[in-house]
């Protein structure tokens, strides 16, 4: 059985075990290459120990900014991750309010705005996929929204989304919880769909 030297410069081939002496019985041409690769040793551990510094440094300068986040902060993340799935979501379909395809910016337009319902601003039966004009330029094109919403979630569901509903005051923690149930979502989506 053919043994090299374990330096990774040298990688020279070795006599057998029966014609070596102490050196070569430990896998090296010379005590020089020996200490060669001792330090390659040490520099590779150096280099994981830098490594896992930075990555600490990262983890904790991520959880002083999560700290500073402001509740506005945490509902903009949520808002951005409910966004995503729910383009995800509707990737197939068609604009809710006009019918164009997938060829033209596609926003998660809300039938119910934010600033009128807030409460409902998570509730995936009232926000679909929606293209760029209708969502932003006809503020929604709320009468072909509601024909095609009637048509896709029934009478009773969508009675329900025009009814009141109480505020919500969604806590910092509430707020953590449903970025990362929308993230895990999209996550899984994008799993299916590979």
């Amino acid at each position: 059985m053919s043994r090299k030297c374990r330096l990774k410069s040298c990688r020279a081939e070795l006599p057998s075990v029966k014609e070596s002496n102490h050196w070569q019985k430990q896998n090296f041409c010379n005590v020089d290459h020996m200490a060669a690769h001792g330090l390659e040793k040490a520099r590779q551990q150096q280099e994981r120990a830098k490594k896992a510094t930075a990555k600490k440094e990262r983890a904790e300068h991520k959880e002083a900014k999560e700290r500073i986040k402001t509740r506005g902060d945490w509902l903009k993340e949520c808002q951005i991750a409910f966004n995503a799935f729910i383009r995800e979501r509707d990737a197939g379909l068609p604009c809710v309010s006009c019918g164009r395809g997938n060829n033209v910016k596609q926003n998660a337009g809300h039938y119910r705005s934010v600033g009128s319902e807030p409460s409902l601003r998570f509730c995936e039966e009232q926000v679909w996929k929606q293209c760029e004009h209708c969502n932003s330029y006809l503020s929604g094109n709320l009468i072909n929204y509601r024909i095609e919403l009637l048509r896709r979630i029934g009478p009773e569901r969508l009675e329900w989304i025009e009814g009141y509903h109480e505020p919500k005051k969604y806590s910092i923690e509430d707020l953590r919880a449903i970025r990362d149930e929308y993230r895990a979502k999209l996550k899984q989506l994008r799993r299916e769909a590979a």
